[in-house]
């Protein structure tokens, strides 16, 4: 577990001492209601396991491998939904941004904000994150060493900003292929509370051609292993039918099956605390 502790919203914080941190949701925002029904399961969730949990859902995929891949409702209707999301479940919010105008807004609504791992070093972009006063989680760039993202809570700090988090997505391994490095968590630890993002690492880029191909089997077991390495939280993409997902299908987990994996992880993390 981190030495550090990030406060997120409300009573909700992450890292030393804290539960661990779940941020999930669907990849992208398909539609208005469809995004509310997996909030509110989500939701459920959460009371019934009692997790701390902020529900995560992109406006915009502006880094799909095709133009031509459905990107998602754009940041007006996008955020709109959030709000919704937030209003009738309670639960805190996250997206991402790619472009530095699109802080402000985003900062409006959000709780957390999100730094694409492709966009981790962009130092306009993280610092307009920071300047929103919004807890910024920024994901490893999979080109970059854990070692380096101390320079990125140094940029947010340039701006007064010291609410970071730090996620784990895995590593550029070859073409189309990605490795998770548990190594990653306990270095990136020495700078902020880290999540793993248990869906990413599995994915694999561009394998399918137009679209980023991947295998949720392996969700589980990286989710597992991370837990037992210490993380402070999980990130997981989820869908209540992953296979007609619009974005990511292949490396997102089923909703239904959240629940369980989440039982798992919350036994190992209560074992490591009683070791």
């Amino acid at each position: 577990m981190s030495p550090h502790t990030t406060a997120i919203a409300g009573s909700l914080s992450c890292g030393h001492g804290q539960p661990l941190l779940w941020i999930a949701g669907p990849c992208v925002i398909e539609s208005h209601e469809g995004t509310l029904r997996i909030a509110e399961r989500l939701a459920e969730i959460a009371r019934e396991l009692n997790l701390a949990l902020v529900f995560k859902a992109s406006f915009d995929k502006a880094n799909r491998s095709s133009s031509k891949s459905f990107r998602g409702p754009g940041l007006e209707a996008g955020l709109k939904t959030l709000a919704a999301v937030k209003q009738q479940t309670g639960l805190p919010v996250t997206t991402d941004i790619h472009e530095s105008h699109q802080a402000s807004a985003v900062g409006e609504v959000c709780d957390l904000i999100q730094i694409p791992a492709f966009l981790a070093r962009q130092t306009d972009l993280l610092q307009a994150a920071g300047r929103t006063g919004r807890t910024v989680n920024v994901k490893k760039g999979q080109f970059m060493a854990p070692a380096e993202m101390r320079l990125a809570v140094s940029k947010l700090a340039e701006v007064g900003n010291h609410r970071v988090l730090l996620t784990e997505r895995g590593t550029t391994f070859g073409y189309g292929n990605l490795v998770a490095d548990m190594r990653s968590i306990p270095i990136m630890q020495d700078f902020a509370p880290v999540i793993f993002d248990a869906t990413h690492t599995v994915q694999m880029p561009a394998a399918a051609g137009d679209r980023s191909g991947g295998d949720r089997r392996l969700v589980p077991y990286l989710a597992r292993a991370a837990v037992a390495c210490g993380c402070d939280g999980l990130f997981m993409e989820v869908h209540p039918r992953p296979d007609e997902a619009l974005s990511d299908g292949p490396n997102m987990l089923a909703l239904d099956d959240f629940p369980a994996l989440a039982r798992t992880c919350l036994r190992l993390r209560a074992v490591l605390a009683n070791a």
